[in-house]
């Protein structure tokens, strides 16, 4: 379930018999939400022992609008930026697949840091570990 305070109620938006695609759903779309500036809150139920029970308590994180660095004329064009963006997304995929769904916008800047920093030989060995990790719980 999502809260969104500029709605002022709680919405099912996503339902399945299995945990992992509902996670999956919920991970993606408070990363949708919170890309857009969006404020919401998340709250994972389910039966337990017959009836229903919260899983997961709301984690209230507002997103906090940071400047973005100005463009330099140094900064990389065309297929070096293309390539950023995807080590970030292989980075993401492997995080949502070690079961981080609900991620703050401290967590996305510190996986841009890494992006930064890492080729992408080393983005996707990270990305294994985690996506291995993920699959043994």
């Amino acid at each position: 379930m999502f809260y969104r305070p500029a709605e002022g109620a709680w919405r099912t938006v996503a339902e399945s018999p299995h945990r992992a695609p509902v996670l999956y759903a919920l991970g993606e779309m408070t990363q949708t939400l919170r890309a857009r500036g969006d404020e919401v809150a998340v709250a994972l139920w389910g039966p337990k022992d017959g009836a229903w029970h919260r899983f997961d308590t709301p984690l209230k994180q507002t997103a906090v609008a940071r400047p973005g660095p100005e463009p330099s004329p140094a900064e990389p064009a065309g297929l070096a930026e293309r390539m950023t963006g995807r080590r970030h997304q292989v980075l993401m995929a492997g995080l949502t697949k070690a079961g981080l769904y609900d991620l703050s916008p401290e967590d996305d800047t510190t996986v841009r840091a890494l992006v930064e920093h890492l080729d992408e030989d080393a983005v996707r060995r990270v990305a294994h570990w985690l996506a291995t990790a993920g699959s043994t719980r």
